[in-house]
């Protein structure tokens, strides 16, 4: 196997690993914020315990998030050496910031964790969460900024094969960014408030019926809610964009390969040697819909575009996979909000509860579907229209060898995570932190 292919898989094991503490990384913060914020609000004792566990929680998933980001930097430079010398200085600037951020975030989480019950105004505690919250939306909105570049490059004139006239702010605001920076926020927001509902569900159904439990449940599944609803419509932005900047990846996402009118919606199905689209469902004038807001309005089709430019028609089965599992647990918070609102009880049964456990894992697996939709999409450019991946590779024999060590270094960390944050909430089980945090609370009081 050559090396560019190495490289491909092990920036793709990476990333994939990376996106999970990532996700978590954004999205943790924002619940942590809403659950401090009613616990002050209704002087509710397990919203403030929710806030507190979650944040020590947070914290390893932060620590071991430096490992996964700083193996990516690494694999920057020793896999894609020459394109980090071709576009290393309009990129350097977000890497920078995207650093300044999550050290911004640390701090002040750290100054949160440990700082609980120490100030007279309980506010001026909650009041540090605001630093987090920014920081780690900052940190998403800056490395993600560098993957917008690389899908639509600008910033810089190209004079005989070298970089002039560079701009890195105008590489950095590019056309893609702004959806793709929306899209990564609103999904980190929904998955995480899917994961944390899935634990709440987990103890629930396991039979303890804690209200800490079910206050945490209901939390969760509302923030879920609204953020299914804000990534579906960040989604219809992002079809738009695509549509526009990227037509190629559009077409082979939705196995449209005629340029036409009342371009039906693609999902499913089988796609046959001779490019023929078998056992598919099509939802007529979709695409069209999608991409012009106009069921008659032309969208770009694959036989127009030059093959050797063609992403790889697997993208589709990821698209299916990321928007299937998008609408289904926007429907199944939908039904959860309405069904709590109205005390239906089955909400309450086993088999919903079993939904709920699912749907953590599920989203986690979207956010990966959406993302190797999103880089296989792209190829075969490293950066669109002026360098190709193979060109950006290196020619490295190690990179195999180097595929094998950080495999086996990701499968220590995942479980690792798992071990230490199963074992540090198991032995202090919510019961005995209520009881503590109600000791500290009389003695301040005192």
């Amino acid at each position: 196997m050559e090396s560019v292919e190495f490289s491909r898989y092990l920036t793709m094991l990476t990333l994939s690993v990376h996106v999970i503490f990532a996700t978590v990384g954004v999205g943790v913060p924002i619940l942590i914020t809403i659950a401090h914020w009613l616990g002050l609000k209704r002087n509710d004792e397990h919203y403030l315990l929710l806030a507190k566990r979650w944040a020590r929680g947070y914290v390893i998933s932060v620590a071991v998030g430096v490992v996964t980001g700083t193996a990516i930097a690494l694999q920057l430079a020793l896999l894609w050496p020459r394109f980090m010398e071709f576009a290393g200085q309009l990129v350097a600037l977000p890497l920078f910031m995207e650093t300044f951020a999550f050290f911004f975030e640390a701090i002040f989480l750290g100054i949160y964790l440990y700082t609980w019950d120490r100030f007279k105004n309980p506010k001026t505690h909650f009041y540090l969460l605001a630093p987090v919250v920014l920081g780690s939306a900052m940190s998403a909105l800056f490395i993600t900024s560098v993957n917008a570049f690389m899908n639509a490059p600008q910033g810089f004139s190209l004079v005989d094969g070298q970089l002039t006239n560079i701009q890195p702010l105008l590489a950095m605001f590019n056309p893609a960014m702004p959806t793709k920076v929306a899209h990564v926020l609103s999904s980190a927001y929904m998955t995480t408030a899917f994961i944390l509902a899935s634990i709440a569900a987990f103890h629930l159904m396991k039979g303890n019926r804690h209200e800490y439990h079910r206050k945490a449940l209901a939390l969760t599944m509302k923030v879920a809610l609204i953020f299914s609803i804000a990534t579906a419509l960040v989604g219809d932005l992002s079809g738009k964009y695509l549509a526009e900047y990227q037509p190629e990846k559009l077409a082979a996402a939705e196995w449209h390969f005629e340029t036409e009118g009342e371009a039906p919606l693609v999902l499913y199905g089988v796609l046959t040697e001779t490019n023929e689209v078998k056992y598919a469902i099509k939802i007529p004038y979709a695409l069209s819909i999608l991409v012009h807001s106009n069921p008659f309005g032309v969208v770009t089709g694959l036989n127009d575009i030059p093959e050797e430019l063609h992403p790889p028609y697997e993208i589709h089965y990821f698209f299916d996979i990321m928007v299937s599992i998008g609408i289904g647990l926007t429907v199944l918070s939908l039904v959860y909000w309405i069904a709590l609102t109205r005390n239906w009880g089955f909400i309450k049964t086993r088999p919903f509860r079993f939904m709920l456990v699912l749907s953590g894992p599920l989203a986690m697996i979207a956010i990966e579907a959406g993302w190797w939709f999103a880089e296989m999409g792209r190829q075969p450019w490293i950066m669109r229209g002026f360098m190709t991946t193979v060109e950006g590779a290196t020619d490295s024999p190690y990179v195999g060898i180097m595929f094998i060590a950080f495999a086996l270094l990701y499968i220590i960390l995942l479980i690792g995570t798992a071990v230490v944050l199963t074992r540090m909430f198991r032995r202090n089980p919510v019961e005995r932190e209520l009881e503590e945090m109600s000791i500290e609370q009389r003695s301040v009081a005192k």
